[in-house]
């Protein structure tokens, strides 16, 4: 008999066999992010949940979070307000959230103003609160913000109008994002410059940094603080949004940044890490994943991230 005509005879029972054994052990589920408490994740300035329900403001991430077993929610709140505004309108979706699913805390994730707007409510509501992380967040302040307060100071006529635009592009953001909460850009301006950065963190200071670019309590109040954040500027030749970051970059002088973000102003609770190859948008897997080559996956991150708080019980 032929070595072909052999294995033809012998070739489909042992896939039969395999399907069989397939079919009595299945794969195991992947359980890698499988957090304790559900996840939600909270934009940043000018961000959305997603536009028109098609695209997300936090690209792919969602969906590689829920594939490894986690409840991933995200949030949404005003394009351009205070952090305090912004806090409340969390809260309130969290207790919705509580209402619906019977939750009783949350592991909040937040990009840039979201991480001070995520730190508000871990601070006056605790009993929502697991773990507060934030990406890219300026906890003291963006030399962005204090350039555009200095160049539209108060009593210019300039500001008004200025910030007039600035809501209406906020207010686009909102329409095709399905919110139509007012905006204020002046107020948000004040939240992330670094005078009023310097206001907040005395008003809620659990995970503060006990230097200028240390780390700060791990811990408070039982809710766990983490940070991590980029320092690159221009990672892809495709991104046509790297030219923004890249003009953001030079008011920081020679200190590392996302082009936004200084490397320091993004530590608060425990740093995880400072110096991922990322610009502020990379942190989200924006613009469509557009990033360096060699570069973290930020997917492959948030869901190690996610199993570091898995791994802690949260």
């Amino acid at each position: 008999m032929s070595r072909l005509r052999l294995g033809r005879l012998l070739g489909a029972p042992l896939l039969w066999a395999g399907l069989l054994l397939a079919s009595a052990f299945p794969a195991a589920a992947d359980d890698y992010t499988k957090t304790r408490y559900p996840v939600v994740l909270v934009h940043g300035l000018f961000g959305f949940d997603s536009i028109a329900g098609v695209y997300g403001y936090w690209f792919g991430i969602p969906q590689a979070l829920s594939s490894g077993g986690a409840k991933v929610h995200v949030a949404q709140v005003t394009a351009a307000q205070s952090n305090e505004v912004r806090g409340e309108e969390l809260i309130d979706q969290l207790e919705t959230l509580q209402a619906l699913h019977g939750y009783s805390k949350f592991n909040l994730i937040g990009h840039s103003q979201g991480g001070p707007t995520a730190r508000y409510v871990a601070a006056v509501r605790p009993d929502l609160v697991a773990s507060m992380t934030s990406i890219g967040s300026p906890h003291a302040g963006s030399k962005v913000a204090d350039f555009v307060g200095t160049a539209l100071p108060e009593g210019s006529p300039l500001r008004p109008l200025v910030a007039s635009f600035v809501n209406a592009f906020a207010d686009l953001i909102g329409l095709v994002s399905g919110s139509n909460t007012p905006q204020d850009s002046l107020a948000a301006l004040k939240a992330l410059d670094s005078a009023g950065s310097a206001r907040f963190n005395a008003r809620y200071p659990q995970g503060k940094p006990s230097t200028a670019c240390g780390a700060g309590a791990a811990k408070v109040n039982g809710i766990g603080y983490y940070s991590m954040g980029g320092t690159s500027r221009s990672t892809n030749v495709f991104d046509g949004s790297d030219v923004a970051m890249v003009a953001g970059g030079l008011l920081f002088g020679g200190e590392a940044n996302d082009g936004l973000v200084g490397r320091c102003s993004s530590h608060w609770g425990q740093v995880l890490r400072d110096d991922y190859d990322w610009n502020h948008l990379d942190e989200v897997n924006q613009i469509a994943g557009l990033r360096g080559v060699f570069s973290s996956s930020p997917t492959s991150v948030y869901r190690a991230h996610l199993n570091r708080l898995k791994n802690a019980g949260l």
